[in-house]
């Protein structure tokens, strides 16, 4: 199982990017995505979880960013928008069978990250 992600980028502050995350070899009960800025822990963003439909977010990201997930394609993106400097970091996607969504523990496969640089 592999989960390749892609889309990060610089950006002006207010801009958008979309990330993606191919995952090859399985689907997953539930995807999220972390991301870790320099000198910061890894930290919840967003997840979901595919049965339910749900999704959940941060609350620094909440009413910005957006999770989907195209099963057929097994691929999970990640709309950003209005994005703030303080959104500067590598953005990591992750797979899960179960668990807190919140939770880095849960997360069985990651992903190599994409660097997302938002300029002010």
């Amino acid at each position: 199982v592999q989960l390749q992600a892609s889309g990060g980028g610089l950006v002006q502050a207010g801009g958008s990017l979309r990330l993606s995350c191919a995952a090859s070899g399985r689907t997953f009960y539930g995807m999220g995505w972390f991301r870790q800025a320099p000198g910061k822990e890894r930290e919840f963003v967003a997840a979901d979880t595919w049965s339910a439909g749900s999704k959940y977010y941060a609350d620094s990201v909440k009413g910005r960013f957006t999770i989907s997930r195209d099963n057929a394609k097994r691929t999970v993106y990640l709309q950003m928008n209005v994005l703030k400097p303080e959104d500067t970091a590598i953005y990591y996607c992750a797979g899960r069978a179960g668990g807190s969504y919140s939770s880095k523990r849960s997360y069985d496969y990651w992903g190599q990250g994409t660097k997302v640089t938002v300029s002010s």
